[in-house]
C-alpha cells in the first residue's frame, strides 16, 4: 500500500505541475483581449506566477512540518479547485473594472494577473513541498526524494504548456479548459482523501 501511495503523490505532483503551466498559458488568452499580448503583458503574468508559486513553496512547506497526511494533502488540491475556478467565472468583470480605471497596460496587465492567479497559485505551489515531506521517510535519501518529485513535477510542467498550446486551445474555449482543470484539480483531492482513508482502515485491521 505504502508504494502505491507513493506512486499516487508523484502522480499528483505531476498534475500539479501540469495545471500550473496549462493556467499560466492560459492567463496570456485571457489577458489579450484587454492588454494585448506584448511582452511586457507576459512579463506581468510570469512575475505573479513566480512570486506566488514561491509563497506557495513557503507555505506548503511550513503546512507540512505539522502531522502531515494525504487527507490534508487532498484538501490542498481541493481548495486549489475552488480558488481556480473564479477565473472562469470572474475574469471579464474583473478585467473590465481594471482597464477602464488604469490606461497603462503594463500596470493594468499586473493588477489583473494579479487579481485572478496570486491565490490560486499560491495554493497550488504549496503541492510541492507537502509531496516531499510525504514521500521522505529519512534524511539520507531527502534530496534523492526531492530531486525526483521535482523531476516529475517539472516534466509534468512542460507537457501541460505542450497539450494546452498544442491542443487544448484549439479543441476548447479558454474558460472550459480553467473549468476542466478546477475539476480536474477537485478529482484529484478526493482520490487522496480516499486513499488515506483505504490506508488507515487497512493499518487498523493489520
Amino acid at each position: 500500500m505504502l508504494n502505491k501511495t507513493n506512486a499516487l503523490i508523484y502522480f499528483l505532483a505531476f498534475s500539479s505541475g501540469f495545471s500550473i503551466m496549462g493556467i499560466e498559458l492560459l492567463g496570456g488568452r485571457i489577458l489579450a483581449p484587454f492588454f494585448g499580448s506584448s511582452v511586457h503583458i507576459w512579463g506581468s503574468i510570469i512575475t505573479v506566477f513566480m512570486l506566488s508559486l514561491s509563497f506557495g513553496y513557503l507555505l506548503g512547506g511550513k503546512l507540512s512540518i505539522k502531522r502531515p497526511s494525504l487527507a490534508k494533502y487532498g484538501s490542498i488540491f481541493l481548495l486549489a479547485s475552488i480558488m481556480v475556478l473564479p477565473i472562469a467565472l470572474f475574469a471579464n468583470p474583473i478585467m473590465e473594472f481594471i482597464f477602464t480605471h488604469i490606461e497603462d497596460s503594463r500596470y493594468g496587465s499586473l493588477l489583473a494577473s494579479t487579481a485572478l492567479f496570486f491565490v490560486p497559485t499560491i495554493i497550488l505551489g504549496m503541492i510541492s513541498p507537502y509531496s516531499v515531506r510525504l514521500l521522505v521517510t529519512d534524511s539520507e535519501h531527502s534530496g534523492q526524494v526531492a530531486g525526483g518529485l521535482y523531476f516529475v513535477s517539472t516534466l509534468g510542467s512542460a507537457l501541460g504548456t505542450i497539450i494546452t498550446s498544442f491542443y487544448m486551445v484549439l479543441a476548447f474555449d479558454v474558460n472550459a479548459i480553467i473549468i476542466g482543470f478546477a475539476l480536474t484539480l477537485a478529482v484529484l483531492g478526493l482520490l487522496a482523501i480516499l486513499v488515506n482513508k483505504l490506508f488507515l482502515a487497512e493499518r487498523r485491521y493489520a
